[in-house]
């Protein structure tokens, strides 16, 4: 597996966010504060999450994405596009339970040269463990399937 780097870019309220090589929870306060500055530009009309490029998504990740998913579709009412070509990430979108929020296009997604990097922001131990139990309830909410898979983690998590 390759290093993560997450990339975005918009214009006149489209965003493009680019997920490449495994992505980890390493990066979940910087896509919390993306997701927030974007939900809050007046001009915000549309998102597309590449995944073509990525290796691998920790639940993590997973779960923000369902989050971002979840919070366009209810303040928005749209669902944002995911697109992805690899058949290793297919499946695990398919056995989150990705259908249901996103728009899912097997296709390559057309990005521009104004994509830049979103850098790592460091973050404090709560905060990411905040972070880490909000996405993985938001995953048990979305099946039986998932609620069986993360129910140990999330309770751990829990404990004070």
């Amino acid at each position: 597996m390759s290093d993560c780097r997450i990339c975005a870019a918009s214009n006149d309220g489209a965003h493009v966010l680019k997920l490449e090589g495994d992505v980890r929870l390493t990066m979940c306060t910087a896509l919390d504060q993306y997701f927030q500055s974007m939900f809050a530009e007046p001009s915000f009309m549309s998102v597309w999450v590449d995944v073509t490029e990525a290796d691998g998504l920790d639940s993590t990740t997973l779960g923000m994405l369902a989050q971002l998913a979840i919070q366009t579709k209810e303040r928005f009412d749209f669902r944002p596009a995911i697109f992805s070509t690899n058949p290793s990430i297919d499946r695990l979108l398919d056995a989150m339970g990705f259908d249901q929020l996103f728009e899912r296009r097997s296709e390559c997604c057309n990005t521009d040269s104004t994509i830049s990097e979103i850098p790592a922001v460091p973050c404090e131990e709560g905060e990411v463990k905040k972070q880490v139990l909000e996405a993985h309830r938001t995953l048990m909410s979305m099946s039986d399937e998932n609620a069986d898979a993360f129910k140990d983690l999330v309770s751990t998590l829990e404990r004070p």
